[in-house]
């Protein structure tokens, strides 16, 4: 019913940027929730940055002088601006999205199917 398609990621040197981006497609209502989580190898997959659909951003603390959520909610669309990014940042990054489908008033969970992004030394 509902499709996310992620771009954006890439290899970078260390202190670059990336912009990812993420839209859904399908049967959507409204998008209550929207975030962007990252899985580094070896490790569990960890939230990142979320904007709810009033606009409140929040962020992890390592990133968060440094990488900025935003969306566009005519597209269903979210982003994410990441600068000044660091070897740590290396990982698959997945957008999530929490909404309401037409017709349906319970919130269903969604996720992309996550682009790499590798910060070289």
């Amino acid at each position: 019913q509902v499709q996310l398609v992620e771009s954006g990621g890439g290899l970078v040197q260390f202190g670059g940027s990336l912009r990812l981006s993420c839209v859904a497609s399908g049967n959507i209502n409204r998008i209550n929730y929207m975030a962007w989580y990252r899985q580094a190898p070896g490790k569990e997959r960890e939230w990142v940055a979320g904007i709810t659909h009033v606009d409140f951003a929040n962020y992890l603390d390592a990133v968060r002088s440094r990488f900025t959520i935003s969306k566009d909610s005519a597209k269903n669309a979210v982003y994410l601006e990441m600068n000044d990014l660091r070897p740590d940042d290396t990982g698959v990054y997945y957008c999530h999205l929490k909404l309401l489908l037409l017709g349906d008033w319970l919130e269903y969970p969604y996720w992309g199917q996550g682009t790499q992004v590798t910060v070289s030394p």
